[in-house]
């Protein structure tokens, strides 16, 4: 045996190699799938409650199935919505307003079971109830948030591109219908992209499953897939040898509703990174933002990526923690993957205490969050993901400077 190798182990070039390039995937799911039909019914709820009260506390989950919807959960609102309306307006703008597929707006039955909020949870959260001077967390957890540069979005390119191919074959269903009659409202996509040292270099593999009429004809299908990806997806990262599965069982006619049952908060991967990074665990969907599930979740994406616009690392993710009726959060953890240009990562929990103020009604007050409206709704956030999208406030970049002048004292040299 050669004394100069170790049995067992490969050769260092070979780790090297290994090191440097692998295959990542991720998916996006669209407005239509039955998962993202509650969440918009959950989230429509949400903005109806809060356009007419800001104070309203909601936590909304909804059920769909062959022509039926329940709404439950717990809602304290002065508002007067009309909770039956709400759902069927927001499932008709999906596109599920023709009879006879199981699953139409004129046709379903909603049955509700809603109640207030348990007074326990309501006085850790409501500033004069509890035994905390200030609004604390409406419940303990964890929530990260995560940006790297990869891509104009700050977001990772698998997804970026996922979300891009579903929400254009959905905007061409609606906008031209006539043109695209045989699509029907529910469709997956996946993207695998080849990474080199950590960029994304060449698009493997595509996988569209798009749901459609029974006369629809594959070619038709496939064309238009090939279509949309060329321009959801930067030409440089398109080789010859991109491999397509589109529907690849062969018919996808029976979807939505009808064909899986669906459940707000089932698709928190595709809502926040598609796999990168770690998750909490916490839906967004149907909560008002006194839920540090969905408002410290935000205020996360919101640090991270102005950490990454600033120049002090080229990814990072950042994990905080609450207890219930706390305000302040009880850590703050930052990983910048090794890319990170302080001193070092214990640096950015210093800086970040420093610039950001992570208590609940500061991080409410800061990002607007009890005012949705005419430049964005948290509707628009159930379908295509809850990040990387410039109209949403926690996607600002408008912390760069104060970040760059604040981390000089941790080492950073801009």
């Amino acid at each position: 045996m050669d004394q100069g190798k170790r049995p067992g182990f490969f050769e260092e070039d070979i780790m090297s190699k290994i090191r440097s390039e692998h295959i990542f995937t991720s998916e996006s799911v669209s407005e239509g799938h039955p998962d993202k039909v509650c969440d918009r019914v959950s989230d429509a709820i949400l903005d109806a409650c809060l356009m007419q009260d800001p104070d309203s506390r909601v936590a909304c989950e909804t059920l769909c199935t062959t022509n039926l919807v329940v709404i439950s959960g717990e809602i304290t609102t002065r508002a007067k919505v009309d909770w039956q309306q709400v759902a069927l307006d927001a499932i008709r703008d999906i596109g599920y307003d023709k009879h006879g597929v199981g699953f139409c707006a004129d046709d379903a039955e909603v049955l509700l079971a809603i109640h207030r909020q348990s007074p326990d949870i309501s006085q850790g959260v409501t500033v004069g109830e509890g035994r905390f001077k200030e609004q604390g967390a409406g419940d303990q957890g964890m929530m990260f948030g995560y940006a790297t540069d990869e891509t104009p979005e700050l977001m990772p390119a698998t997804l970026v591109y996922s979300h891009k191919i579903v929400a254009e074959l959905a905007r061409r269903r609606k906008s031209e219908p006539e043109k695209y009659r045989f699509l029907r409202p529910d469709a997956k996509s996946q993207v695998s992209i080849r990474y080199r040292d950590g960029r994304p270099v060449k698009v493997e593999t595509i996988v569209v499953s798009h749901q459609h009429t029974p006369d629809m004809k594959m070619e038709w299908l496939d064309a238009l897939v090939r279509e949309v990806v060329a321009q959801a997806i930067p030409a440089e990262l398109l080789g010859n040898d991109v491999t397509y599965y589109i529907n690849p069982t062969g018919r996808f006619e029976i979807g939505g509703p009808h064909g899986d049952t669906g459940l707000t908060g089932r698709k928190i991967i595709v809502d926040s990174y598609g796999g990168v990074g770690s998750h909490g665990g916490g839906a967004f969907s149907g909560k008002d933002p006194s839920k540090v599930d969905r408002s410290a979740a935000y205020f996360c994406r919101y640090i991270a990526k102005n950490l990454v616009a600033a120049g002090l690392a080229r990814k990072c993710e950042i994990q905080v923690s609450y207890a219930i009726g706390v305000a302040q959060p009880l850590s703050i953890c930052v990983d910048s993957y090794g890319t990170g240009r302080l001193a070092d990562d214990s640096c950015f929990e210093k800086l970040i205490r420093k610039v950001f103020d992570l208590r609940p009604a500061a991080i409410i007050e800061t990002l607007q969050l009890r005012f949705p409206g005419d430049k964005w709704n948290y509707a628009q956030t159930a379908a295509y993901g809850h990040f990387g999208r410039p109209q949403f406030p926690w996607e600002k970049t408008d912390r760069v400077d104060e970040l760059r002048a604040a981390a000089a004292e941790f080492g950073f040299r801009g």
